[in-house]
C-alpha cells in the first residue's frame, strides 16, 4: 500500500472528472475577495480548471500517514529528552542541539512541556513513478489559508473536493479547542515580519475560526499588551484575553520577534499555551536522517509499530548529516555508496559527477536559509565549482547550522490545465506535483484536514510556490 499505486490512468496525465472546468472569473474574484489574491496583478499563480485528482490508494495512504506522522513525533520527541537524561545516545540531542541558544533549549526541555506536540503536521510528498517520497516535514506550515479558501471555492464550482470543502477550518478549530482542554476558545494567530508573506491567509483563517466558536486574531507580535495576568489583544469590543498562542514565526527568528521575551514568560508561567511548542529538536530536517541511522534501529523497533515502520521507510528517502568530524579507520558512513564502494569521509562527495551526485543538500533547520525553498541545492542540476562551494559550505557549518544529504527522488510528469491570467484562456502545462497534506491534532489523534497540491513546470527541479505553479485543491477519483 505504500510503495505503490494503480496507475490505471494514462501515464503523466491527471484523470479528469465529468465537471466542467471551474470558471476562472468566479475563482478570482472570490480569491481577491478572500484576500488572497491581488487584484491587477500578473504575478500571482496560476489557477488550475480543476482540482487535482488523487488515486483511491494515494487517499488510503493520506488518511494512514497522518497517524504515522503524529507517532513519529511523538517518538523523537521521547527520543531527545531520553537522550538528554542518558537514555539513550547522548549524541542524539547533541545533533539536534547545534547552533541553538542554551536558554531556549533550557526552556524548551521544562518538565510542564515534555508531551507537547505541533498542533498541526504537514509533511511534503513528491509524486513519483514508483509512488511517494517524503522530502520535508513541518510543524509550522504556510499555506492553510490557501487550501481553506481554494477548497471552498472549488467546491461551489461542484467539486467533490477531498477530505471536506472546509475541512482545514474546522479540524483547526477542533486543534484548538482539544489544546485548550475547557478553557476559553480564544487564540491568537501570530505572524512575524519574516512570515508576512503568509499574513493575508492567516488572517483569512482567523476570520473562519471565529465563525468555528473560535474567537480567533490574526496580529503582529507587537499588537500583543502583556500584563502580569495573561495576553491581550484588542478586538471590536475591546481587549480580549488570550489563552492560545499559535506561533506563525520560526525559533531561529526569535532575536527578532517584537515582545518574544514576554510570550515565552508568559508561556512559562502559564498565562497561554502555544502552539506548535518552543521545541527546536522538531524543526530540524536530520530527524529523517535519524530515522535511518542503524544504531537507532532498535529504537525504532520499540517505539513504532510495524505498520508506522513501515511506511515511514517506504516513503522517506535515504538521509545523512553532513558531518565532517572524521571517524576511525574501521568505521563508514552506513549505508552510502561511492562507485559500489562504502566510503568513511564526504572527500567523494565534492568531486563527484553529475551522474555521481542526484543527491539534495538541505540547510536542517533553525536559520533563514532552511524554510521554504531556501538552503535546497540539487547535486545533479549545479555546476562541478558550485556543488563543490555547496558541500564545502555545508561541512564548514556543520557546529552552527547542519545540514543533511538527501537521496533526490524525481517527480513523476503530469499534465494539467490552468487559466491563463492576461487572458482567462485555458493552458497545458506538464509538470511535477507535490503534495502537501495537513493534519490536525486533536484528542490524541491526526486528522486529515485538507490536501494541497502544488504543480511546477517540469524543467523546475525544486517544487515550490512560485509564479509558474500550479496550486489547488484534491479531489479522489
Amino acid at each position: 500500500m505504500f510503495a505503490h499505486f494503480d496507475h490505471t490512468q494514462d501515464r503523466g496525465t491527471i484523470p479528469q472528472t465529468v465537471n466542467a472546468p471551474a470558471s476562472y472569473p468566479a475563482l478570482k474574484h472570490s480569491l481577491i475577495q478572500d484576500g488572497l489574491w491581488e487584484s491587477g496583478t500578473q504575478d500571482s499563480w496560476r489557477l488550475s480548471c480543476r482540482p487535482f485528482v488523487l488515486s483511491p490508494d494515494q487517499a488510503k495512504l493520506f488518511e494512514a500517514l497522518g497517524r504515522h506522522l503524529l507517532i513519529f513525533y511523538q517518538a523523537l520527541n521521547k527520543l531527545y529528552l531520553d537522550s538528554v537524561k542518558g537514555r539513550e545516545p547522548r549524541w542524539v540531542h547533541q545533533y539536534l542541539d547545534l547552533g541553538k541558544p542554551p536558554e531556549l533549549l533550557d526552556f524548551a526541555r521544562m518538565n510542564r512541556f515534555k508531551d507537547h506536540i505541533p498542533g498541526v503536521i504537514r509533511p511534503d510528498l513528491i509524486l513519483t513513478e514508483s509512488g511517494i517520497a517524503l522530502t520535508e516535514l513541518d510543524s509550522v506550515p504556510g499555506g492553510m489559508g490557501l487550501t481553506g479558501s481554494l477548497s471552498r471555492l472549488y467546491a461551489k464550482e461542484g467539486y467533490d473536493i477531498w477530505p471536506a470543502s472546509d475541512g482545514l477550518v474546522k479540524s483547526l478549530a477542533r486543534m484548538v479547542k482539544s489544546v485548550l482542554q475547557g478553557q476559553p476558545p480564544s487564540m491568537a494567530i501570530v505572524v512575524s515580519d519574516e512570515a508576512e508573506s503568509y499574513r493575508s491567509e492567516m488572517q483569512w483563517m482567523a476570520e473562519q475560526l471565529c465563525g468555528e466558536g473560535v474567537e480567533a486574531f490574526c496580529v503582529h507580535p507587537k499588537d500583543i499588551r502583556f500584563t502580569e495576568e495573561g495576553l491581550l489583544v484588542r478586538g471590536d469590543q475591546g481587549e480580549v484575553p488570550i489563552s492560545l498562542i499559535y506561533r506563525f514565526y520560526e525559533l531561529f527568528d526569535l532575536k527578532n520577534i517584537p515582545k518574544a521575551e514576554l510570550l515565552w514568560y508568559s508561556a512559562k508561567k502559564g498565562k497561554v499555551l502555544m502552539t506548535p511548542p518552543y521545541k527546536p529538536w522538531m524543526e530540524e530536517k536530520l530527524a529523517l536522517a535519524l530515522f535511518h541511522h542503524p544504531l537507532l534501529e532498535a529504537y525504532w523497533e520499540r517505539t513504532l509499530t510495524p505498520a508506522v515502520q513501515e511506511c515511514l521507510r517506504t516513503i522517506i528517502p535515504k538521509t545523512w548529516i553532513l558531518d565532517p568530524r572524521p571517524l576511525p579507520p574501521s568505521a563508514v558512513l552506513p549505508g552510502l555508496f561511492h562507485n559500489n564502494r562504502a566510503v568513511s569521509d564526504w572527500t567523494w562527495l565534492e568531486t563527484a559527477s553529475q551522474k555521481e551526485r542526484q543527491y539534495v543538500v538541505k540547510v536542517s533547520g533553525f536559520s533563514e536559509q532552511a524554510w521554504g525553498s531556501r538552503g535546497v541545492s540539487i547535486g545533479h542540476d549545479m555546476s562541478q565549482t558550485l556543488w563543490q562551494e555547496t558541500v564545502s559550505r555545508a561541512l564548514k557549518a556543520f557546529e552552527t547550522s547542519p545540514s543533511i544529504l538527501q537521496v533526490f527522488h524525481k517527480g513523476q510528469v503530469v499534465m494539467v490545465e490552468y487559466y491563463d491570467q492576461a487572458t482567462g484562456a485555458v493552458q497545458r502545462m506538464e509538470g511535477r506535483v507535490r503534495l502537501s497534506p495537513y493534519y490536525c491534532v486533536a484528542a490524541r489523534q491526526a486528522e486529515l484536514a485538507g490536501v494541497l497540491a502544488t504543480i511546477c513546470p517540469k524543467d523546475k527541479k525544486i517544487i515550490h510556490g512560485m509564479r509558474d505553479a500550479v496550486m489547488v485543491p484534491c479531489a479522489v477519483a
